[in-house]
Parts: C-alpha cells; sequence; structure tokens
C-alpha cells in the first residue's frame, strides 16, 4: 500500500540552522517585493499617461504574503513534522502564489521598465525555440501536475524530507512550474506559444482531473512512497483534493477574465508576433 508508520523529519537539520532558514526566506521574499515596487515606479515614470496598474502591483504583493506563509513558521515547522503541513505548503507554493505572481504581469512590468535595447533581448528570449517549447499548456501541464505522480509515486518525496537542499530545489520546482502553467493558462503577460481560450480550459480541465486522480490513488494507498502515519497521508490527500480545486477554479476566473471578444488578438496571445514584425521600435508595442 506504500504507507509506513513512521515518519522523518521533513528536514534533518540542528535546530541551528532555523534561524537561517527563517531570516533567509524572508529576506528574499522582502527584496523580491522592494524590486516590484522600484521597478514599477520606473514604469509610471517613463510613462505617466499609462502609469501601473495597482491592482497588478497587489497581486504581487499578495504572492509574496502568500510564499511568506508557506516558507516561514508555522507553516514551514508544521511541513517539517506532518504531511498535512507540507501538503498547505505545496498548494501555496505551487498553486496559490504562483497564480498571484502570473496576474502581476511580470514581463509586461519588465518590458515597460527596462531601457528599450534590454526591452528586445527580453523580447528576443521570449521568442526563442526555447521560450516557445517551455511556454507549451502541454509542458507547462506536465512540469507541474505530472512532476505530482513523480514526486508522491516514487522514493523522491521521502528522499527530500531528509535532505535540506533537495528540499529547497522541491520549493523552486513547484514555485516555478506553478507560475509558467499559470502564465501561459491565464497570465495577462504576453506569451508566443499561448493557444486559443477554449484550448487553454481544456487544458485547465486536464489538470483539475489528473490532481483529482492523484489525491485519490493517494488518500486510497496505491502507488503512494509516504513515509508518514496513515492518517497524515489522508489529511493531505484531501487538502490536496479540495485545495486543489479552489485553486483550479481560481484560475479559471483569471482565464475567463482575460477572455475579451472585441479584443481577440490580446485574447489569443498574437500581440507579440505582430509586435515583432514591426521591427527595432523598442519593447512599447509588445505590452498588452
Amino acid at each position: 500500500m506504500g504507507h509506513q508508520h513512521h515518519h522523518m523529519p521533513a528536514s534533518g537539520h540542528p535546530s541551528g540552522g532555523t534561524l537561517l532558514e527563517t531570516l533567509l526566506p524572508a529576506l528574499v521574499l522582502t527584496a523580491a517585493a522592494c524590486a516590484y515596487l522600484v521597478l514599477a515606479r520606473r514604469a509610471r515614470r517613463a510613462n505617466p499617461a499609462r502609469g501601473w496598474s495597482r491592482r497588478r502591483t497587489t497581486w504581487f504583493l499578495t504572492g509574496v504574503l502568500l510564499l511568506g506563509l508557506a516558507l516561514l513558521p508555522p507553516v514551514a515547522s508544521f511541513s517539517h513534522e506532518d504531511f498535512r503541513g507540507h501538503m498547505i505548503q505545496h498548494l501555496l507554493i505551487g498553486m496559490y502564489a504562483p497564480l498571484a505572481f502570473a496576474l502581476s504581469a511580470p514581463v509586461t512590468l519588465l518590458l515597460r521598465a527596462l531601457p528599450p535595447a534590454r526591452g528586445r533581448q527580453l523580447t528576443a528570449v521570449l521568442h526563442s525555440p526555447a521560450a516557445r517549447v517551455i511556454a507549451r499548456p502541454a509542458v507547462a501541464l506536465t512540469l507541474s501536475t505530472g512532476s505530482l505522480a513523480l514526486l508522491y509515486f516514487t522514493p523522491l518525496y521521502n528522499a527530500t524530507t531528509s535532505d535540506p537542499a533537495a528540499h529547497w530545489l522541491l520549493h523552486a520546482h513547484f514555485l516555478l512550474s506553478g507560475f509558467l502553467f499559470a502564465y501561459v493558462i491565464a497570465g495577462p503577460d504576453p506569451a508566443p506559444a499561448r493557444p486559443g481560450v477554449r484550448a487553454r480550459l481544456v487544458y485547465l480541465g486536464v489538470a483539475v482531473a489528473a490532481h483529482a486522480v492523484i489525491a485519490q490513488l493517494i488518500y486510497g494507498g496505491f502507488w503512494a512512497d509516504i513515509h508518514a502515519p496513515i492518517s497524515q497521508v489522508q489529511g493531505g490527500a484531501e487538502i490536496m483534493y479540495y485545495g486543489g480545486d479552489i485553486a483550479e477554479l481560481l484560475l479559471a476566473a483569471a482565464l475567463v477574465a482575460t477572455w475579451r471578444p472585441d479584443r481577440p488578438r490580446a485574447a489569443f496571445g498574437t500581440v507579440v508576433p505582430k509586435a515583432a514584425r514591426a521591427g527595432g521600435t523598442g519593447p512599447e508595442p509588445l505590452i498588452p
């Protein structure tokens, strides 16, 4: 059945490491919030008539707060002791915070705040073959939801609980893959390979179904390889099932909010290629 009635703490470090574990995420998150605010101010100064949406700034700060909630006590401490805590942490890092970050339009902010030459470089990166592959919904779905099966149905999860470096790499993977999926499905930023709204709704539906199946398999103990008491594993599976549903409903709402029939090019993500063909006019035309 995969469940074993013992649990290794999710972090085998001595208590001396806990101050660093609390201080470092707090400093990084504060720096990220400050960087966004500085860029937003620069974007407003560069184009006062256009400004920068306070709503987008609020979304970014919300993402920082959600990440802080996940990476700092009490949730971080709870996640080291209990699989349910791990799952709460996973949902915050991999689904809720990434959606908030995607809605803050970080790529658009960079395009507006950077000097034109840098903006063109960023646009070139967005149009590179690698970016086009990574930004496909199927790839984003595999990296975010597909990796859950790899994590919980192989010895990988148990390995990350005793290795601090693997633990932080897992956080980084959840955050980046979650952001990529939210960006491709519902982000206001330009994306070179983003399909139409109907296709994105289908990918979101697949993500919902896959998440539900993985949660139910973990709950039933089928193939799951998680070293924790059964009550914790089943509680964690329930959190994954219902918490994932809520996160995906929010993502669907964000997607529907971007659907503007009167602006079909923006909805279907063709703004960037047309602007790119316009030549060396700087990054400004690329911005939705």
